[in-house]
């Protein structure tokens, strides 16, 4: 077998998250090749981000030096609906429950169940065919995003990934329940 190429390890990175499960040659690639991969990055803005323990890797923008040039923005920042956010909000506590308990590590769940989840935050609570259509387009928005993933021949079953764990911190989260008072007070009453 020969040696990976530093593009077999960046060209996944740039696209994406690299999960160890989903992509094990660009994985082994970016542990192998790691240190390269994150002197190539620099240049750009970009650092590489490993979690060998989960299993996955990605790429995130440099914070600016004081006294260097502001580097251009490669990595796109996406602004989130608030849907999707208390989706993953929702999930990331999920995660954290499921931690505490210590006899799983996978977070699986249904469509219905992440409906249940979401309900009494969601503005169609009340409507459940409009619900769970919104919800199931959630958790698509979410599976492009790399956080959940769908399992194999199971349509509405979904594998919560590790990595929301590192997009989703206790800031971010303190954040959000900040926010969500906010939408909840103006909230008009039902």
């Amino acid at each position: 077998m020969s040696e990976p190429t530093l593009s077999a390890a960046v060209v996944p990175l740039l696209r994406g998250i690299v999960h160890a499960d989903e992509h094990p040659a660009a994985w082994e690639a970016v542990l192998g090749l790691a240190s390269q991969a994150h002197d190539y990055l620099r240049p750009l803005g970009l650092d590489v981000m490993v979690d060998e323990a989960e299993g996955y890797a990605y790429v995130v923008p440099l914070e600016p030096v004081d006294g260097e040039p502001e580097v251009p923005r490669l990595v796109a920042r996406r602004q989130l609906s608030y849907r999707v956010s208390l989706m993953l909000a929702l999930l990331r506590r999920r995660l954290m429950e499921l931690d505490s308990q210590g006899e799983e590590t996978r977070l699986v769940l249904t469509r219905d169940e992440a409906v249940e989840l979401v309900r009494t935050y969601h503005p169609m609570r009340l409507q459940e065919a409009r619900l769970t259509d919104a919800v199931e387009a959630d958790l698509n928005k979410i599976v492009e995003l790399g956080f959940v993933r769908r399992l194999r021949g199971q349509a509405h079953t979904f594998e919560v990934r590790r990595v929301l764990k590192a997009f989703v911190d206790a800031q971010w989260l303190a954040d959000f329940d900040e926010r969500l008072a906010d939408y909840l007070d103006k909230e008009p009453a039902r």
